[in-house]
């Protein structure tokens, strides 16, 4: 089981779609929003998933062919 944090930024057309839920329920992912500014045209979540390996390269993946830009977030600072 391993957990990231990502950085996601949505385009004005993924605004008001469900994203983060879809991620959880249909990757089988763990999602805990750290912080979020969502706007009409325009948002950002840091965003916490938990869960296996695979599952999260998957949604990754997912979330960029919708259009979101994703970046890790480096915790070891």
């Amino acid at each position: 089981m391993s957990r990231v944090r990502l950085h996601l930024t949505f385009p004005e057309h993924l605004i008001s779609e469900p994203v983060i839920h879809h991620l959880g329920k249909n990757f089988d992912l763990v999602t805990n929003i750290r912080r979020a500014n969502i706007e009409e045209r325009f948002g950002w979540v840091i965003l916490e998933v938990e869960g296996d390996d695979e599952r999260i390269a998957r949604a990754i993946a997912w979330l960029v062919e919708r259009g979101v830009q994703v970046d890790r977030i480096d915790d070891s600072g």
